[in-house]
């Protein structure tokens, strides 16, 4: 575990550096003056459609190479192992096809979002480059994830990435281009930063092409392929679920409502940074534990994943609620985002509910019952999809937030059960009930004492009191093992036993 620690700070720190960067361009792109909401709201369409661009190109190749690189890797020499290529070359003929019906398909388009999503359709085939980088950016850095070389692939789309995102906004904002040209420009953002990690693996020597097909493809192909269509369909319905909400807010409202709910989302995915960064760390070690038979040291990953995430999330969350509206005053964002607060306290609690299950995906992905997460998939996506439509439809950008609530409360149920009845799993206990009460109560004594203040001294004194609380508590009644161990190597470190 002390292996899965270490990168998950490191890539936590690193995620942290990333979100506020982030935070800085997300003020440019808010605050008065600056980006319109319909400009901004084009910005997080493009993530949505490259998401699932890389989603339907990719045509289920990650879940392959998550579950059999551990077998090429143990049974070939580097230069044999050809799981890569075929990977590659199925994504890269996936997105041709992706980029044939996009073009056929430009009609629909046009009849689906010429009501209020106007500049979306200005540039539409610019979010195809987008999406070329994103999807084979997303292999190559999941191989780096089974590799175990994280640190370095989560610096460059987390950190990396929003940089240069900063330069595209500094020269919008200071004139010297166009708001055409920073679309063109942002296009090519992926692609960037793919060529730098594809340098980097290079480096490692480990990226290793070959056309000759091996003893392990000819062994294991068909199930590679039964696994590669039946988890197509999983990474889709992934996909869809991930971002059929702003697409539909754009299609059934308008893109500047798409650009108010983009800004809760970023809020309340400060939640998730704990989950993403200890996700991409565990896939090797569960993976692994799985084909050793190793149950034990799978459910040692799985319990210990929960209670730490959860607690994580729930101190990002508290702080994040409790300074959301207070921050926008203070900052000068535009009061039109105000709007949005609302549909981030519900988004936030989903991001709790996803990140305090744990690495269930993973566990279930890399079982030999990984077809249940095509099966659970489906559930999420025939949830998300109509219970978005309807509340969008009816109460706006808050009813995309209780689709996702209801949906991913179901998702993760169904999951936690699935593990629970079939390896005999289950992480919680009576320090999950601790955590939530802890929370409760510091979050209701800071947003009591916060009260007395305005501005800048309120998101202070909330802050420092919500956060001590949650501190104290986390030491008091030795809730995560992982925490206490680490603060055990510190105290040696600095001297203090």
């Amino acid at each position: 575990m002390s292996t899965i620690r270490k990168q998950a700070i490191t890539s936590g720190l690193l995620l942290y550096v990333g979100f506020l960067i982030g935070a800085v361009n997300i003020y440019f792109y808010t605050r008065n003056g600056a980006f319109s909401e319909a400009q901004f709201g084009l910005t997080r369409l493009f993530f949505d459609f490259a998401q699932n661009i890389s989603a339907f190109a990719g045509l289920g190749t990650l879940s392959v190479l998550y579950k059999f690189y551990p077998y090429f890797n143990e049974n070939l020499e580097d230069h044999q192992n050809d799981l890569l290529t075929w990977i590659l070359c199925a994504s890269f003929i996936g997105f041709v096809a992706i980029l044939s019906i996009g073009i056929f398909n430009e009609p629909f388009m046009i009849r689906k979002f010429s009501r209020g999503s106007q500049l979306f359709l200005d540039y539409y085939f610019w979010v195809f480059p987008f999406g070329f980088g994103m999807l084979f950016y997303t292999i190559i850095e999941a191989y780096s994830f089974i590799l175990r070389k994280t640190v370095f692939s989560n610096f460059l789309k987390e950190v990396l990435l929003r940089v240069f995102t900063t330069i595209l906004i500094g020269l919008y904002y200071t004139k010297i281009i166009s708001f055409s040209w920073f679309i063109y420009l942002f296009s090519f953002l992926y692609l960037l930063i793919l060529i730098i990690l594809l340098i980097y693996v290079i480096q490692l020597k480990k990226f290793n092409l070959t056309f000759k097909i091996s003893r392990v493809t000819k062994k294991f192909w068909k199930k590679m392929i039964w696994m590669q269509g039946l988890l197509f369909s999983g990474s889709i319905i992934a996909a869809l679920g991930q971002t059929v909400d702003g697409i539909f807010i754009s299609g059934l409202v308008n893109i500047s409502a798409a650009g108010i709910f983009t800004l809760a989302q970023y809020m309340a995915n400060l939640v998730q940074v704990p989950q993403r960064s200890l996700q991409g760390i565990t896939v090797g070690v569960i993976s692994q534990a799985w084909k050793d038979k190793n149950h034990e040291e799978v459910n040692r990953v799985y319990s210990r994943s929960c209670i730490n995430m959860l607690l994580a999330s729930l101190f990002i969350y508290g702080n994040v609620v409790l300074n959301a509206s207070a921050t926008i005053h203070a900052l000068n964002l535009k009061s039109s985002y105000l709007a949005g607060i609302d549909a981030m306290i519900i988004l936030g609690l989903v991001r709790i509910i996803d990140a305090g299950t744990g690495v269930n995906n993973i566990v279930i992905l890399t079982s030999p019952y990984w077809r249940f997460d095509f099966y659970s998939g489906l559930i999420m996506i025939l949830l998300i999809i109509p219970t978005n439509y309807f509340l969008i439809k009816q109460f706006g950008i808050i009813g995309s937030a209780y689709a996702q609530l209801i949906s991913f409360v179901i998702y993760n149920y169904i999951r936690f059960e699935f593990i629970r009845r079939k390896f005999k799993m289950q992480p919680f206990d009576i320090k999950t009930l601790i955590s939530i009460l802890i929370t409760a109560a510091a979050f209701g004594l800071s947003y009591w004492m916060g009260g007395f203040f305005v501005r800048w001294v309120s998101i202070v004194i909330k802050s420092l009191l919500f956060s001590s609380i949650m501190i104290a508590g986390i030491f008091t009644f030795r809730l995560s093992p992982d925490v206490l161990q680490l603060w055990d190597k510190w105290k040696v470190k600095l001297g203090f036993r």
